[in-house]
């Protein structure tokens, strides 16, 4: 890993919902300079974004809504967008978490095209605890993870229409997508929480701030 003399200037995005205290120190760790921000017109100056998230789906994107267009913009314009958790789902284009509690089709971000589903069968859910990362993709943000450990927690998991956008998996009783990210690779997320995966999860936070510094 790199040694930087200058930091990245990250924008962790304040939309009511996230780990946001945990988030920012993490990327503080990693090397980062944090701006948490609930002001889209602050993107624009960003090396990088962070869209944090716990929760629902249908509530995620509710609160989320003012930020739409600007992270979309931002995107868009190639600036790296991290999704986690909730926030890595709401890179996606719908999640039949919303049609379960009978909210309808309520759209996600519709960066990483596909849908959220809920675990099948008699699995445990949600999907709590450590678990194993499987690369499956090339993309600086898993450089040195490959068959490390995240800590998980959540009820629904991401299914990309193109298995392409796949970088990583993990298995819970099916082999599911723990980390995706659009082709151009400037806009990924993480199932698991990095700022709650101990080494594992800083690497990956520190991945983040390479990339903002140096692009892909």
């Amino acid at each position: 890993m790199n040694t930087r003399a200058t930091a990245a200037e990250v924008v962790v995005v304040d939309y009511g919902l996230g780990n946001l205290r945990s988030v920012t120190r993490g990327l503080e760790r990693a090397g980062a300079a944090v701006e948490l921000s609930d002001d889209p017109g602050d993107f624009a100056g960003a090396d990088g974004i962070v869209l944090p998230g716990v929760g629902a789906f249908s509530e995620g994107m509710d609160n989320a809504g003012p930020f739409r267009d600007a992270l979309v913009e931002q995107a868009e314009a190639g600036t790296p967008l991290f999704g986690i958790c909730l926030g890595m789902q709401m890179l996606l284009t719908t999640s039949e978490e919303a049609e379960r509690e009978g909210q309808g089709d309520v759209e996600g971000l519709d960066l990483v095209p596909g849908r959220n589903v809920r675990f099948r069968g008699d699995l445990k859910v949600p999907h709590m605890g450590w678990n194993e990362l499987d690369v499956t993709r090339e993309h600086p943000i898993v450089e040195g993870v490959n068959g490390d450990h995240a800590y998980f927690v959540h009820s629904y998991y991401a299914e990309p229409d193109d298995d392409a956008a796949v970088v990583a998996t993990t298995d819970y009783g099916t082999d599911f997508a723990s980390i995706v990210a659009n082709e151009r690779g400037t806009v990924f997320g993480t199932q698991f929480h990095p700022e709650k995966s101990g080494e594992t999860g800083l690497a990956i936070l520190r991945n983040f701030v390479d990339i903002c510094v140096d692009g892909l």
